[in-house]
């Protein structure tokens, strides 16, 4: 899996680089089939605290999964994206594994 982590007008630091590359790793755990994830840093100009923004983009066979974040700080944006994307992962195994049931031609089915 590869990760790609960009940000947009400033530097990215060292901690929050490794931050995010140990949230990241638990969708290895999750989902086997993952190409790689890209990770954008963003400050928006808004007048409040939350302006710290964080997108994801997990990149799998079929079509991608996205999640976009603000918070108060970058850690806590990106631990918000993870949390929504592991959301999503779970309902796509969900919905895979009721599509295998319903094509799997089982015997009671085609009565």
């Amino acid at each position: 899996m590869k990760i790609n982590i960009q940000s947009i007008d400033f530097t990215v630091r060292t901690e929050l680089h490794d931050f995010v590359e140990k949230k990241v790793q638990k969708f290895m755990r999750l989902c086997d089939d993952i190409i790689s994830i890209d990770v954008k840093f963003k400050i928006s100009k808004a007048a409040d605290q939350t302006n710290k923004c964080c997108g994801m983009r997990l990149i799998i066979p079929g079509y991608d999964l996205l999640s976009n974040t603000k918070s108060s700080s970058f850690e806590e944006a990106v631990a918000k994206a993870v949390a929504s994307l592991e959301k999503q992962i779970a309902k796509r195994k969900t919905r895979n594994r009721q599509l295998e049931v319903a094509n799997s031609g089982h015997p009671l089915q085609q009565l």
